[in-house]
């Protein structure tokens, strides 16, 4: 029996699979320090928690509709208000199974086959996958302009210092006629890189003479930004209001990874759309997810200012410890809770080469994840399944405690690997 083809072209996630082997790895009873997963390690906060229950006691548990309870859409109006500015209807909210959820139904929605899905690199793992989901294709334009259809088996590496944001000569380079939908993903996963008012507006200058094409605006990290407010281009080029998904969630912001509970405000048109994909397809988010969320979005945010504290302390750690080591560049990341050093100091040595069985940049970064998770015990993902090579995600969403001992491995283990 055959599968489709598009089932055939399909990959598992993989910062899910590496922390997968790592939690396989802990489970046989060895001590690895686990630095791949996009999830806060705090825990949800209690009075989120019993409004699950509350909704339980109170018989919660039915179907809703497909996209989400009026109460809480109501709710995320109300929030996206008071953080960007911006006003929607109610009616322009759909609440999806997590913001992961709300991204694949609007790319499903915008484009098809023939279109053109563009991406800045780095990206976030599944836009990619989303786009050829949608049966479009994925076009990823690097920060020196380089464009590439993408190709998950050949990562770019960008010019040293070329950064990780995409500048208006960049972005217009891979623009075409066939684009329905660019992704801006502001506060960045993986580089935490965050565009300023300044430098979204010269993007919608650009974005301006191609009326075609819809932006798709992922700001589920836009509560942890350390080096001043993230900014929605719907907010700062209004103009592109009406052809702007604005696509968050509680994940991050409220430690509530589990709960799948994500949202996109946009125009009546594409949001009605993704609301009938859903009631075609996964039906409402959980009920009692929905309740908690709501509480989370109107109750009180003491528990966000904390996490934000301590996860701040973090970035300047890791990233911090990163920097002092040989071979190492490690830009402090504006949001997000991912630092994502540069190590193409060591691709060019021959001896870490022999030793990573690599010939070069190419599959370096996979061969370097590789050898970390099993000489340091430590887990990491490749810069490669962001589209960028020779670079390393590391999450410092865990303990200060887990953070030095994981450092402490991976210095020591890329010092022996550089050494003759």
């Amino acid at each position: 029996m055959k599968l489709s083809a598009r089932a055939g072209e399909l990959r598992p996630s993989p910062t899910l699979a590496i922390e997968g082997k790592a939690k396989a790895m802990r489970a046989r009873g060895l001590d690895v320090v686990s630095l791949s997963a996009g999830e806060p390690d705090f825990d949800t906060p209690e009075h989120i928690k019993k409004a699950a229950e509350e909704a339980m006691r109170l018989g919660f548990t039915k179907y809703t509709p497909a996209s989400g309870i009026p109460e809480l859409k109501a709710a995320v109006a109300k929030w996206t208000k008071a953080s960007q500015g911006l006003d929607y209807d109610p009616k322009q909210v759909v609440v999806s199974c997590g913001a992961k959820h709300a991204i694949a139904n609007a790319i499903s929605v915008l484009a098809g086959e023939g279109d053109e899905v563009l991406i800045p690199a780095p990206f976030w793992v599944s836009y990619p996958a989303m786009a050829g989901l949608a049966a479009a294709s994925p076009r990823i334009v690097y920060a020196d302009g380089e464009v590439r259809a993408w190709d998950p088996d050949s990562a770019y590496l960008t010019p040293p210092g070329a950064g990780y944001k995409v500048g208006p000569a960049a972005l217009r380079k891979g623009l075409s006629p066939r684009t329905r939908v660019v992704i801006i993903n502001s506060p960045s996963n993986p580089s935490g890189a965050m565009y300023s008012e300044d430098e979204l507006k010269a993007l919608a200058a650009v974005l301006r003479d191609f009326p075609e094409a819809w932006i798709i605006s992922d700001e589920i990290y836009d509560a942890l930004a350390y080096t001043g407010r993230a900014h929605s281009i719907a907010a700062v080029a209004p103009e592109l209001k009406d052809r702007v998904i604005v696509v968050n969630g509680v994940s991050k912001t409220f430690a509530m990874t589990g709960w799948r509970i994500g949202w996109a405000l946009g125009p009546d048109a594409p949001i009605a759309a993704m609301g009938n994909l859903q009631s075609q397809t996964t039906s409402n988010p959980t009920s009692i997810a929905q309740h908690a969320a709501l509480v989370a979005l109107e109750g009180p945010k003491d528990s966000v200012a904390a996490m934000f504290r301590e996860f701040a302390k973090r970035r300047e750690l890791m990233a911090g410890t990163l920097s002092r080591m040989p071979g190492v560049v490690c830009p402090l990341p504006d949001g997000a809770f991912y630092v994502f050093p540069d190590v193409r100091a060591l691709a060019v040595m021959p001896q870490v080469l022999a030793k990573l069985g690599v010939k070069g940049e190419r599959g370096f970064s996979s061969a370097l994840a590789a050898y970390l998770l099993e000489n340091a015990r430590v887990a990491v993902v490749p810069g490669a399944e962001f589209g960028l090579e020779c670079h390393l995600r590391m999450s410092f969403a865990t303990s200060a405690e887990a953070i030095n001992k994981a450092m402490a491995r991976v210095g020591e283990s890329l010092a022996a690997l550089a050494r003759t």
